[in-house]
C-alpha cells in the first residue's frame, strides 16, 4: 500500500498513474521484450491494487466524516459562544444606556443648579455692590470722606472705579435737592482723572509700559481718557525731531509708536490715526510752509521744485507708514466727498476701444485678429480698471472713516453706484465689440480668465469698503443712542406725567436707519441690495438688543421700550428683509416681558414667540425690570 501510495503525486494523471503501476508490476512492462509479457500476473496485480485502494477509500471517508462531525461540533460551540457574546454586549450596552441617562440627569441637574445659584448671586452682588456705593455716597452727602480708599493713594484705582460709578449716579439725581453732593462727586471725580493723567504721564517718561496700560484701563471709562491720549501723543514727539530730515524722523516716531500702544491702549489704531493725525497737522504741515514760504515770491522755479519734492517726500512717507504699522491713513486722506470716477473719462475711453476694435477688426489679418484685438482688450483693462477704477476704491477705501467717528461722510456706497455703473458698460462692450473678434480663437479663454480676475479684485475691495461703511452706520447709530437716550427714558419719576410714545433717541435712530437703507438701494442692484440690507438689519437688530439690556425699567418705562421697539419694527419694514423683520418681531415679543403683570409672566414665555427661545435670555430680560426682586420673579425661572 506504501507503494500504491507513492503513485498518487500531484498532479494527478490517470492514465500515467496505470503506465507507471503496470511498469513497477513485474511481466507487465515492456521490458524483456514481448516474451517477459505476462498478462495474468498483470491482471491479479490490477485486482489486489483495486482492492487496496478500495480500502484506502473506506478509511479516508471514514476520516473525512470525522472531521465532518468534528467541524459541525465546533460550529455549534463556536455559534454558542457568539450568542453568549451577544447577550453580553446587549447587557453591556443597556448598562451603557442606563449610565448615559445618569449623566444626562446629573448634568441637567447641575445645570439647573448652576443657574439657580446665578440667579440668585447675580442680584446679591448688585445688591452687595449697590450697598457700597450708597455707603461711599452718604460720605459725600455728609461731607466727611472716611474710606482709606478715598485717602490712600495705593488704592488709587479702586477710588476711580467707585468715583466714576457715583458720578453716573449723581448725573440721574435731581438738581436742587442734589446740588451740593453733585457738586463734591464731581469735584472729586474731575481731582482723581488729573491724578490719573498725571500718573500716567510719569510713568510714560519712566518707560514704565505695564503702569501706562493699568492707568489707560482705568480712564477708559473716565471723559478724560482723550486728554490721556493728547498727553501721550504730545509726549511720543518730545525729542523725536532731532535730525535735518523730518521725514525720516517721522517714520521712525511712528514705527517706534505704533509697537507701543498696542502694548498701553485698547484701542491702538485709533491712538496712532490721532498721533499721524498730530503730525501731519503741526509738524509736517509748517516744514511744508517753511520750504515753501523761502522760494514762493522769489523764485517761482525752485517754488515749484520745492513743492515736488514735498509731495514726493510725503507721498513715500506715508507709503511707509502703511508699511510699518499696516494703517489705511484714512484720515489724512480728505476727497470731499468726490468719487474720482468720471462718467465723462468712461466714456470716452470705451469709445475709443470700440473705434479700435472696429479698426482692428478690418485691418488685421485673420490670423492676426484674435492676437491684436487682445492687446486693446489689456490696453482698456490696464488704464481703465486699473488706473481708473481700482485708484478710486483705493482712495475710497483710504477715506472711510472708523466706526467711533462721528457725523462721517460714507460717500463710498456713491463709489460703489458709479462703479457697477462702470462694471456694466465695460461688461457690454466685451460682449458687443470683443467676443466676436475672438469667439472662435485660443484667446478667448485667457480674455474671459483676465476678465473674470479683474472684476474678482474689484469685488473684494467692494466688499471690504461695504463692510466698513456698515460699520460706521452701525458707529453712528450707536453715537445717537449714547448722547440722546437717557436712563431716566426707561424709568420716569414721575410714573403719571409720561406721553406713551418712542423716545428721542429712537427717533433720531430710525430717521438715519430710513436714509442709509434708501441710500443703500440708490448704490446697488439685483441681489447685492438684499444681501447689504440683511448684514446691515442685522447688525441693528444687535445694537438695540444690547442697548435695551443697559437699562432698568419701570412698568412705565417698559411701555416705553415697547414703543421703541415697535418703531424700530416699523423701520425695520423698509429692509424688505423678512430675516431682520423676525429679529424686531421677537424683540418686540421679549420686551413684553418688562410689563405683564407677575402672574401672567409664565403664561407669556410660553407663548408662540417665546417658546423656543433660550430660557437665560427671558431671564436676562425679566431681571431687567424694577420689580425684579420685590415681585420675586426669578422664582419662575427656577
Amino acid at each position: 500500500m506504501a507503494a500504491a501510495a507513492q503513485l498518487f503525486e500531484e498532479p494527478f494523471d490517470a492514465d500515467e498513474y496505470i503506465e507507471r503501476l503496470a511498469w513497477r508490476t513485474p511481466g507487465g512492462g515492456s521490458k524483456g521484450g514481448a516474451e517477459a509479457f505476462d498478462p495474468k500476473r498483470l491482471l491479479v496485480e490490477f485486482q489486489n491494487h483495486i482492492e487496496e485502494l478500495k480500502q484506502l477509500d473506506e478509511r479516508i471517508q471514514r476520516k473525512v466524516e470525522k472531521l465532518e462531525q468534528q467541524c459541525h461540533r465546533e460550529a455549534k460551540e463556536f455559534a454558542h459562544k457568539v450568542q453568549d457574546l451577544q447577550r453580553s454586549n446587549q447587557v453591556a450596552f443597556q448598562h451603557f444606556q442606563e449610565l448615559d441617562e445618569h449623566i444626562s440627569y446629573v448634568a441637567t441637574k447641575v445645570c439647573h443648579l448652576g443657574d439657580q445659584l446665578e440667579g440668585v448671586n447675580t442680584p446679591r452682588q448688585r445688591a452687595v455692590e449697590a450697598q457700597r456705593l450708597m455707603t461711599y455716597f452718604n460720605e459725600f452727602l455728609d461731607g466727611d470722606l472716611r474710606s482709606d480708599v478715598f485717602n490712600n493713594p495705593e488704592k488709587i484705582k479702586e477710588a476711580a472705579d467707585i468715583i466714576q460709578k457715583l458720578h453716573l449716579i449723581a448725573q440721574e439725581l435731581p438738581f436742587d435737592r442734589f446740588a451740593d453732593v453733585k457738586a463734591k462727586i464731581a469735584s472729586k471725580y474731575h481731582d482723581l482723572e488729573r491724578q490719573l493723567i498725571q500718573e500716567f504721564t510719569n510713568a510714560q517718561r519712566t518707560g514704565e509700559i505695564g503702569r501706562m496700560r493699568e492707568v489707560a484701563a482705568v480712564l477708559l471709562h473716565f471723559k478724560g481718557y482723550a486728554h490721556c491720549v493728547d498727553v501721550y501723543i504730545k509726549q511720543c514727539q518730545e525729542g523725536a525731531y532731532m535730525s535735518n530730515d523730518i521725514f525720516e524722523d517721522t517714520a521712525v516716531l511712528c514705527q517706534r509708536v505704533n509697537k507701543q500702544v498696542g502694548e498701553v491702549f485698547c484701542s491702538p489704531e485709533t491712538v496712532m490715526a490721532k498721533l499721524i493725525q498730530s503730525i501731519f497737522d503741526n509738524q509736517l504741515q509748517a516744514h511744508v510752509k517753511e520750504k515753501l514760504d523761502e522760494a514762493r515770491h522769489s523764485d517761482v522755479e525752485q517754488y515749484l521744485k520745492n513743492l515736488y519734492d514735498l509731495y514726493s517726500s510725503i507721498q513715500e512717507l506715508k507709503e511707509r507708514i502703511r508699511q510699518r504699522t499696516n494703517l489705511p491713513l484714512g484720515p489724512s486722506i480728505d476727497t470731499h466727498g468726490e468719487t474720482l470716477l468720471s462718467q465723462e473719462v468712461v466714456v470716452n475711453l470705451l469709445q475709443e476701444t470700440r473705434r479700435a476694435f472696429e479698426r482692428c477688426h478690418k485691418l488685421s489679418d485673420p490670423a492676426d485678429l484674435s492676437r491684436n484685438a487682445f492687446s486693446i482688450f489689456l490696453l482698456l483693462v490696464d488704464h481703465l480698471c486699473v488706473d481708473h477704477i481700482d485708484y478710486a476704491l483705493e482712495i475710497g477705501l483710504s477715506a472711510i472713516p472708523s466706526a467711533d467717528a462721528k457725523n462721517a461722510n460714507l460717500y463710498f456706497l456713491d463709489v460703489v453706484q458709479q462703479a457697477n455703473t462702470i462694471f456694466h458698460l465695460f461688461d457690454k462692450q466685451f460682449n458687443d465689440h470683443l467676443m466676436p473678434l475672438i469667439s472662435s480663437s485660443p484667446k478667448l479663454t485667457e480674455c474671459l480668465h483676465k476678465k473674470k480676475e479683474v472684476i474678482e479684485q474689484m469685488e473684494v475691495k467692494l466688499d471690504t469698503g461695504i463692510d466698513r461703511t456698515l460699520n460706521c452706520m452701525v458707529g453712528q447709530m450707536k453715537h445717537i443712542l449714547a448722547t440722546e437716550q437717557k436712563k431716566t427714558d426707561f424709568r420716569p419719576e414721575d410714573e403719571n406725567n409720561v406721553m406713551i410714545q418712542y423716545t428721542t433717541a429712537c427717533s433720531k435712530v430710525c430717521v438715519y436707519v430710513s436714509w442709509q437703507v434708501e441710500r443703500v438701494r440708490r448704490s446697488m442692484d439685483g441681489k447685492n441690495v438684499d444681501t447689504v440690507l440683511a448684514e446691515l438689519g442685522v447688525r441693528f437688530h444687535r445694537l438695540i438688543h444690547e442697548h435695551l439690556q443697559q437699562f432698568t425699567y419701570s412698568s412705565m418705562g417698559g411701555m416705553l421700550a415697547i414703543c421703541d421697539v415697535a418703531e424700530y419694527r416699523r423701520c425695520a419694514k423698509d429692509f424688505r428683509v423678512p430675516l431682520v423683520l423676525q429679529l424686531f418681531d421677537t424683540l418686540h415679543a421679549l420686551c413684553n416681558l418688562l410689563v405683564v403683570a407677575p402672574d401672567n409672566l409664565k403664561q407669556v414665555c410660553s407663548g408662540e414667540q417665546l417658546t423656543n427661545l433660550d430660557r437665560n435670555l427671558l431671564h436676562t430680560f425679566v431681571q431687567l425690570r424694577a420689580d425684579y426682586r420685590s415681585s420675586r420673579l426669578g422664582r419662575h425661572f427656577t
